[in-house]
């Protein structure tokens, strides 16, 4: 759905616990021409180009110049589809950014198990392959952006669940692996201190109303046209319940200007702030985990980064 490759690979994203996470048939440009052929006819004469790196949990595909195909990789994933088709329609008149716009719904079929969706293809490059202009300018339009999210109306949205890995819901989901990352962590970080913050947020709880939530506020996912915030894309996450998931980027991303800013443009109480700190650690404390134990330098040091950031942010 954008013109950079790399887009759609969010922070907070993770996969199941559990169950299957692969569709059995080869995702593959091949599949893609089939399925288009068997259902939507009037596309046949348009060329399929995979869009490179494929994504974890979805494969896209570009579909013309002015199309994608995008099918998701296993079970959970596929529950996302009917998601995005009901709701993306009703959310995207109500906001300040252009977000993705479903064409058309697929069947599975020819091997493949699962529903699948034709989009709108949005031009831009991702925050996480271009540079931001102005980082205050950024948080600012970002910021502005949740908040109206957060204003739509909430009746009848997906709560937390399998569909997007419980996002909205309290962080005590993730306890567990986080706590186990922390202590297997050892000396590689501030370990005392980063499990007393994560307890903390542990001990908060969202205590308003549902509210909408993108679930996937990453730089992957937010992209660029001219150094400033133009689109928001991938809401396979998305849902109503707590929305401190959606602070996350301020420690991922932002300079300390802009996570000031950032924080200012929302209606955030110090709850929220916190819980969002909790969601950073835990994904941070479980990738770098990972990371050292595949020898890969890189992931872990950005892990170790958002984990320095977020510790700053508390000393601050």
């Amino acid at each position: 759905m954008t013109d950079d490759p790399a887009a759609g690979s969010g922070f907070l994203e993770h996969g199941p616990l559990g169950g299957s996470t692969e569709a059995a048939a080869i995702i593959d440009a091949a599949l893609v021409r089939r399925l288009l052929d068997q259902q939507f006819p009037q596309w046949s004469d348009l060329p399929v180009t995979p869009v490179l790196p494929g994504g974890w949990d979805n494969r896209t595909f570009r579909l013309g110049s002015d199309l994608s195909v995008r099918l998701p990789t296993g079970d959970w994933y596929a529950l996302q589809v009917a998601k995005e088709q009901r709701w993306l329609p009703w959310l995207a008149p109500q906001l300040p950014l252009p977000i993705p716009t479903p064409v058309a719904e697929g069947r599975p079929g020819l091997g493949y198990a699962h529903p699948w969706s034709v989009y709108r293809w949005m031009p831009g490059v991702a925050a996480s392959s271009a540079a931001i202009s102005s980082q205050t300018d950024f948080a600012s339009s970002l910021g502005r952006f949740l908040t109206a999210l957060q204003a739509v109306d909430a009746t009848g949205g997906p709560g937390p669940g399998e569909h997007n890995f419980h996002r909205g819901g309290p962080l005590d989901f993730y306890a567990a692996e986080a706590v186990a990352a922390i202590e297997a962590l050892g000396a590689e970080i501030d370990g005392s201190t980063v499990s007393r913050l994560f307890h903390r947020a542990l001990d908060s709880s969202w205590r308003g109303d549902p509210v909408w939530f993108h679930g996937d506020v990453a730089e992957g996912n937010l992209l660029l046209r001219e150094g400033q915030l133009a689109a928001v894309i991938d809401f396979g996450t998305c849902g109503v319940g707590d929305p401190a998931c959606d602070t996350v980027i301020a420690w991922t991303l932002l300079s300390r200007a802009g996570r000031r800013t950032f924080r200012a443009s929302m209606p955030l109480d110090p709850g929220t702030w916190l819980r969002g700190k909790g969601w950073a650690l835990w994904k941070a404390s479980i990738t770098l985990r990972g990371a050292l134990e595949a020898g890969d330098r890189s992931a872990a040091d950005v892990s170790r980064r958002v984990i320095g950031e977020v510790l700053r942010d508390e000393e601050e």
